[in-house]
């Protein structure tokens, strides 16, 4: 199942983000994928609000794994950018991650995409125009339910 949508503005990322946070269940997985500045972080960001994180998400770049708890679900926000193997991701448990009954977000994932479950949502961002054209995609029962439900 796949949708695209355009974004107009920041809000409107931030907006989309929060239905997805609110209509997630746990153990789902989501993958953002998207040039530098593309609105990943925004997104996340949005997903934060919808979630009653009370943490503020910020690019986890040179943390690759941000935890907050105290929301609805427990997040996990990781950013696969600076990792060079999938060694390095064997040694940081990312994996185990997904078994968890949480929210997983994994920025830059087409970098390691052997890592991601099948049943996971993928959100490609895109630069259009004065906004942003958002691609996504489920891979299984869980991720079409959540798409459905935005």
């Amino acid at each position: 199942m796949m949708r695209t949508m355009y974004s107009p503005t920041e809000a409107f990322t931030l907006a989309l983000g929060a239905r997805l946070g609110a209509a997630a269940e746990p153990g789902t997985v989501v993958s953002l994928k998207g040039d530098l500045g593309a609105g990943k972080t925004v997104l996340a960001r949005g997903v934060g609000a919808g979630m009653s994180v009370p943490s503020r998400m910020q690019s986890p770049t040179f943390i690759i794994v941000h935890t907050h708890v105290g929301g609805r679900l427990p997040l996990w926000h990781c950013d696969l950018y600076r990792l060079s193997s999938a060694d390095e991701l064997e040694h940081l448990g990312l994996e185990e991650l997904f078994d968890d009954e949480g929210l997983v977000l994994v920025e830059w994932a087409e970098r390691f995409p052997e890592l991601l479950p099948d049943d996971h949502l993928e959100i490609a961002l895109v630069d259009h125009e004065e906004g942003r054209m958002l691609t996504l995609t489920a891979g299984g029962p869980r991720s079409e339910r959540l798409l459905s439900a935005l």
